[in-house]
């Protein structure tokens, strides 16, 4: 096997031979983890006050490791299958989803240290945890929970449907009961749309609600719909989940 081969079956799961991850991508599953946690602990100012000197080194220290891993995978593309040329298939993985999104990632790593505007795309690096759902037996799981919902689309476009009517119902109900009465908070359908949605979905801020008696009623009427309609595509997603989850252990 050349070195290139043995390199490409390290980093593509479907070309390990073994079960489970290869020590290549075991090791960037916890970088990958290492460079979450960083990026979360390096927002909270009494860490970064307590240990001054510790995010930047490790900024570059993950950055540096998923430039390499990039550098990597295109070198190592042409040995994926198919008839086209060397510099085609390094195209083709240099314009995938998977490849922008690690370019992203380096970005969000080294760009801080160009431009500190830019230390907010080391939200980015999130994406990273994204792409550990390709990694060992998990891509085939997202495969058939993916099947399981697309099988039961027309039962989730049912329920959107039906929350965009109800939404509709309840803005148009109380803007037209109290609308006069407070017109900030309810003076237009746009304006009700926020109450209905944080209604419908049960959150219920609290920032803003009907007063007059017939207001309550449309309001009691959305809150109660909005219990059911949040059980209907819950129980949906649930029944896909498990039907994933047994072709998986088949």
């Amino acid at each position: 096997m050349s070195l290139r081969r043995n390199a490409y079956a390290q980093l593509e799961p479907s070309a390990y031979g073994s079960k489970g991850l290869s020590a290549s991508n075991l090791f960037l599953l916890f970088v990958t983890l290492g460079a979450v946690t960083s990026a979360i602990l390096s927002t909270e100012a009494t860490i970064v006050r307590q240990f001054p000197t510790l995010f930047q080194p490790l900024e570059i220290g993950f950055g540096a490791i998923f430039l390499v891993e990039y550098i990597l995978r295109i070198w190592v593309a042409p040995e994926r299958e198919g008839a086209e040329s060397d510099s085609s298939k390094r195209w083709h993985f240099a314009r995938s989803p998977s490849a922008i999104f690690d370019a992203i990632v380096i970005v969000a790593c080294l760009a801080p240290f160009v431009a500190t505007e830019a230390s907010i795309l080391r939200i980015f690096r999130l994406a990273r945890v994204l792409m550990l759902a390709k990694l060992g037996k998990l891509s085939s799981a997202i495969q058939h929970l993916t099947t399981a919902l697309a099988d039961r689309r027309y039962e989730l476009l049912v329920t959107v449907f039906l929350a965009g009517f109800l939404l509709l119902f309840g803005a148009s109900a109380l803007y037209w009961v109290e609308g006069n009465v407070q017109p900030d908070k309810f003076g237009s359908i746009p304006r009700a749309l926020w109450w209905s949605i944080i209604t419908l979905t049960t959150v219920g801020y609290g920032d803003v609600s009907p007063i007059t008696p017939m207001g309550k009623i449309f309001a009691s009427i959305v809150a109660i719909a909005g219990i059911g309609l949040v059980a209907m595509p819950a129980g949906i997603m649930a029944a896909a989940f498990s039907d994933a989850m047994q072709k998986q252990r088949k």
